[in-house]
């Protein structure tokens, strides 16, 4: 199976991205169901509030990109002029003309065939991805509109009385999906805005990019805040020096302390039940499967395999059971 998944990746990934995206959206478009506005016209409309909010920000990230790199890039050549006097005037004993064999030996192997290799692998990965990111928009346009109907539809080959189980199931899985979505979302956000405002406030180059890339790194468990907050100081310190990157990295690891004692339990709270040795195997695991992409998708897929279980097993004790797989959304 793991292997199926992997060969039809173009598929199942954005399936599962449309999927743990419409769970996140399913409060909001359950509110608007229940007032009356039709699925087609909800969908749309969640669909263009979130390509529009995605929009902007690409938007100002490639500006802020655009007035700071000159800049980053002149502060970037200086820094490593430094360093190159250090390794030749320093304790290290290095002479010009072996910096200047190893730089002669960085060009030659950039201009090998494994490079060019890379290359062409490069540009069929962004054609998948642009594959992926169209797929993803519309499976998550038909989620959102008839994402309750097509889990019935998917259900009708079962006896009623496990139909009624699996109906519980589902709901259950759209609730901790969504909720470990929302919840890190606000986690992440806070991250962000803290690192954010203290990159403004110490004068980093690319203040905006590295705080999104602190919110999109704060979405991998255990390591993600810390890896791309570890990148924030890396800037910092090409730009302003190890001052600055020393205040940045005391900064993200106090970040990191309030995440992971306060913000987690009461934001989180239940919704992903895992113990964190389940967590970092399921990171692992999703790593060596599928990479980056792997490790991101890992625990809430984790999560929604174990709540599924738990749903599973619960309506399976007593007659009562099945009473009580009677999802709020049945009729949505």
């Amino acid at each position: 199976m793991i292997w199926l998944l992997v060969t039809l990746r173009l598929v199942v990934v954005p399936l599962v991205i449309a999927a743990i995206i419409a769970s996140a959206v399913s409060p909001l478009m359950r509110a608007l169901r229940v007032r009356g506005v039709p699925s087609a016209l909800a969908a749309i409309a969640a669909l263009v509030a979130g390509l529009g909010v995605v929009g902007l920000l690409g938007w100002l990230i490639v500006a802020a990109v655009r007035d700071e790199w000159r800049e980053l890039r002149d502060q970037a050549v200086e820094g490593l002029e430094e360093l190159e006097r250090f390794v030749v005037e320093g304790p290290l004993s290095i002479t010009q003309a072996q910096l200047q064999q190893g730089r002669e030996a960085v060009v030659e192997l950039l201009s090998g065939e494994e490079v060019w290799a890379g290359v062409i692998g490069g540009a069929v990965l962004a054609f998948e991805v642009i594959v992926g990111i169209f797929l993803t928009i519309v499976i998550l346009f038909f989620l959102l509109k008839d994402g309750p109907r097509i889990w019935r539809f998917l259900l009708r080959p079962m006896s009623e009385a496990h139909r009624g189980r699996m109906l519980l199931v589902g709901e259950r899985a759209v609730d901790v999906l969504g909720g470990y979505v929302r919840g890190t979302a606000i986690i992440a956000l806070v991250d962000a805005v803290i690192i954010g405002v203290a990159l403004v406030i110490l004068q980093v180059p690319l203040a905006l990019p590295l705080a999104v890339l602190v919110f999109l790194g704060a979405f991998i468990p255990l390591a993600g805040a810390t890896v791309s907050g570890a990148f924030a100081a890396l800037v910092a310190l090409v730009a302003n020096g190890w001052v600055t990157a020393l205040i940045v990295l005391v900064i993200v690891v106090a970040v990191n302390q309030i995440e992971g004692d306060v913000l987690a339990p009461v934001v989180l709270g239940r919704a992903v039940s895992l113990h964190p040795l389940a967590i970092l195997l399921a990171l692992t695991g999703g790593a060596i499967v599928a990479g980056i992409l792997g490790a991101l998708l890992a625990v809430p897929i984790t999560a929604v395999v174990w709540t599924a279980i738990m749903a599973w097993a619960e309506t399976g004790r007593g007659a009562g059971g099945v009473e009580r797989a009677s999802p709020s959304w049945r009729g949505s």
